[in-house]
């Protein structure tokens, strides 16, 4: 069982930035898959990055590439999620999410385990 918790997350004016901590217990990261999903209203669950397991590879969507970063810290079995330059269609409920291999990463149905997500709104 791999418990994850989410913070980080609040308001930001447009063009600022946040940094969403997730924590992980119940197991070491270290051979997890991690990845950042957002929810905003009325749209579906998309991957916004990830960061496999093996190697160093990411996943980044398209509408955050280059804004956003996905790090981890595997000693402190924490990732992160630094958002840059924030816009107001990046509002949404950020979830992390967590598997044990490594393909598929943009696709919500191949991760097992989840936290229960934190509210990030970009104002205008």
């Amino acid at each position: 069982q791999v418990q994850l918790v989410e913070s980080g997350g609040g308001s930001v004016q447009a063009g600022g930035s946040l940094r969403l901590t997730c924590s992980a217990s119940g197991r070491t990261i270290s051979t997890l898959t991690l990845a950042w999903f957002r929810q905003g209203p009325g749209k579906e669950r998309d991957c916004v990055a990830a960061s496999m397991w093996s190697g160093s590879g990411t996943y980044y969507a398209d509408s955050v590439n280059s804004r956003f970063t996905v790090t981890r810290d595997n000693a402190e079995n924490t990732v992160y999620l630094q958002m840059n330059s924030v816009k107001p269609e990046d509002t949404a409920l950020y979830y992390c999410a967590a598997k044990r291999t490594s393909n598929d990463l943009h696709m919500s149905g191949s991760y097992a385990y989840w936290g229960r997500g934190t509210q990030v709104t970009g104002s205008s």
